[in-house]
């Protein structure tokens, strides 16, 4: 089993991107440019390794290589949008990896690419920002360039990705140390572990509470440790955890509402069963019903929203309950989507900017509601 934080430091070891491995600052999948580059990018990647696994490393400064992060970024559907913009897609994962020197908010994204087949080419299968559809991209050198050429791909990085990742391979003093600094980095979160299959080791934290007989957890920590891999991190909602001697499963709800009238409802639930042959299997199912709210209410709202956005964009003081109205912006616009409000999509892609420059708490709130679009978008 590989240890995803020592296969990223030896791919980082390489210093300079290639033909099987990229790095990223960050990348931005909301925009349509920053889903173009990053189609770009596998759709090379994939051309230009068909019998072994590409990588791209997220979170790496560019050219320091110095390691500063990303924010956890956990959109299991993204398979879903390689699908639906690539010919021939290849298969996608894309893990959080934890490093002890980063904030507990940040991790290292790793993007794994493995084409499916090793004679077919994948290209765009449709127009997006600049790139037209049937356009093929290639790696040349750091590089993603689009490039006519023939099947005869090359395989010339096959020992060298072997040679890397035989290099990351986990062992029990890695995954000892794994729990042992979970224990001791979560210990304000009543922090616990389970081990399956007499192999896998899962921990996780939270602060813990009972309703109804029904316990969740909130500002919840989960990890794979023998891989080093964050399953799941949020500070914001409340998470249902179930395992038995087979499986582990988290059971996230999202807090949404009106005129404080709020309640948890079912996002998604994430499934890992393990095997007795030191294999696991993750399988996720988007549980969410989008709430049904009163259209004249709602258009009150929606406006309240864009009169708020009017006045951060001309800088204009807000009024003491304007500031209580604002921290339900993010929510309440994609309520406002989710009920049919055509333009409310439009309106709280324009906010970004505005609350990122207002407060952070409230650019947190904004990046929260994107996250369950993306999940939504893409199932």
């Amino acid at each position: 089993m590989i240890n995803k934080r020592l296969l990223i430091k030896n791919l980082l070891a390489h210093n300079d991107e290639n033909s099987f491995y990229d790095k990223k600052r960050q990348i931005n999948i909301s925009e349509k440019e920053g889903k173009a580059k990053f189609l770009k990018h596998i759709c090379a990647l994939s051309n230009s390794n068909p019998k072994n696994n590409s990588y791209i490393i997220i979170g790496v400064d560019d050219p320091s290589n110095d390691i500063v992060g990303v924010d956890f970024f956990d959109d299991s559907k993204i398979q879903n949008l390689i699908n639906a913009y690539l010919e021939h897609p290849p298969i996608i994962q894309y893990e959080n990896i934890p490093f002890p020197h980063l904030s507990e908010d940040k991790v290292v994204g790793l993007v794994t690419i493995r084409s499916k087949t090793t004679n077919t080419i994948t290209a765009l299968r449709k127009n997006i920002w600049k790139y037209y559809g049937g356009s093929v991209f290639f790696r040349d050198g750091s590089m993603s360039m689009p490039k006519v050429f023939d099947l005869k791909l090359n395989d010339t990085n096959s020992k060298i990705v072997e040679a890397i990742e035989q290099h990351a391979q986990n062992n029990i003093q890695y995954t000892l140390d794994g729990v042992f600094d979970f224990m001791k980095n979560r210990k304000d979160y009543s922090p616990t572990y389970r081990v399956f299959k007499e192999y896998f080791v899962i921990c996780w934290s939270g602060q813990k509470k009972v309703v109804k007989n029904q316990t969740f957890y909130s500002r919840v920590d989960i990890a794979l440790i023998n891989e080093q891999v964050r399953l799941f991190y949020s500070t914001l909602d409340e998470v249902e955890i179930r395992y038995d001697k087979d499986s582990f499963k988290i059971i996230e709800y999202v807090n949404l509402g009106l005129n404080g009238q709020n309640k948890y409802l079912k996002l998604e639930e994430t499934s890992i069963t393990f095997s007795e042959n030191a294999q696991y299997n993750i399988e996720t199912k988007l549980l969410f019903q989008p709430p049904v709210y009163d259209k004249k209410n709602l258009h009150h709202i929606f406006n309240i929203n864009n009169a708020l956005l009017e006045k951060l964009r001309t800088q204009q003081a807000l009024e003491k309950y304007e500031q209580e109205d604002l921290k339900n912006l993010p929510i309440t616009y994609l309520i406002c989507h989710f009920n049919g409000f055509d333009q409310a999509l439009k309106q709280l892609e324009l906010s970004k900017p505005l609350l990122a420059k207002h407060s952070e708490d409230i650019y947190n709130l904004y990046k929260e509601s994107m996250r369950i679009l993306r999940k939504v978008k893409y199932n």
